[in-house]
């Protein structure tokens, strides 16, 4: 399929077998109901089992353009990203590299999800924090592919966020188009969130819930919209106030919380990113932040990890 020049490769789209569109799914919530606020799960977490939500959207492009090259990309210890492009890799036999946060992983067994990397064939090369920051300058992302043994690969950003990855996401947004007023969804990168708000319709809008402190994800949406599309699109906005701490940080009240709303709706609540999102509309709707007969939709990037 064509986007805008770039192609996602039919071989990758039939060899990966996604579930696209994915389900919406429409739930009753007293939190929300008592509001005036009718609220919808957009379950992108049930588009593939192994490249989930947003994954899926943002690696598919570039996998296409990678053309049978080696991928390399980087994460840190539990990234999602670094498992859904290993798991890329074992499926369409391309050979992947991860550069991981922190040269102290390397001495001690890997955590579950860097296991599950190794699992899936993706080679892991640690770097220390201070070399990890650069790695975007030029010098130091040639110096990593060379101590990687990987020159000439393909490299995709942390997070998958290029110009590929959030022309990909725009497909969300258009599968969106005209059912909800307010589309929310947790942001990392504002990959996602800068394709979904140009796929929808002029009168709707985004909501970003950064999992991330340090407000700087504004400029890097807009930058990302620049790089994808010339200008900005859509309408958007983000609630810096329900990162929780920062990244990786799931308080006992939020994992509280998280628990408690799958009991409510029967879905699995993933910790790092969903949960703060849903936490985030939860408080949004408490203060009156969405008119009453607001169609609120919640985009569900990701699933619990299985651990065991």
């Amino acid at each position: 399929m064509a986007d805008n020049g770039l192609v996602t490769s039919p071989d990758v789209v039939s060899a990966l077998r996604p579930r696209l569109p994915s389900p919406l799914v429409e739930v009753v919530d007293g939190r929300f109901a008592r509001r005036g606020v009718r609220l919808s799960l957009k379950r992108d977490d049930l588009i593939h089992p192994d490249l989930i939500g947003n994954k899926w959207r943002k690696l598919a492009p570039n996998l296409g353009a990678a053309a049978g090259r080696t991928v390399l990309t980087f994460g840190g210890a539990y990234s999602n990203h670094l498992r859904a492009t290993a798991a890329a890799g074992r499926l369409l036999g391309l050979p992947t590299v991860g550069v991981v946060r922190g040269q102290e992983l390397a001495d001690g067994p890997p955590n579950p999800s860097l296991a599950r990397c190794a699992a899936d064939g993706m080679r892991l090369h640690f770097v220390d924090r201070s070399t990890y920051r650069r790695k975007a300058e030029p010098d130091t992302l040639a110096a990593l592919l060379a101590a990687a043994e990987a020159e000439g690969a393909y490299v995709v950003p942390e997070g998958g966020s290029n110009a590929r990855a959030v022309r990909g996401c725009r497909g969300l947004g258009e599968e969106l188009r005209g059912v909800a007023d307010v589309v929310a969804l947790a942001c990392g990168t504002g990959g996602t969130l800068a394709g979904l708000a140009a796929g929808l319709a002029p009168d709707q809008w985004v909501l970003g819930v950064p999992v991330l402190k340090g407000g700087f994800l504004d400029a890097d949406v807009r930058a990302l919209q620049e790089e994808a599309f010339g200008g900005p699109r859509g309408n958007w906005t983000l609630d810096h106030r329900f990162h929780w701490g920062g990244y990786a940080r799931v308080p006992d009240g939020l994992d509280s919380f998280a628990a408690d709303f799958e009991q409510r709706h029967g879905v699995p609540v993933e910790r790092l990113y969903v949960a703060k999102l849903l936490h985030g509309l939860v408080a949004l709707a408490e203060e009156g932040a969405f008119p009453r007969g607001t169609r609120l939709t919640a985009v569900i990037t990701g699933a619990p990890f299985p651990t065991a």
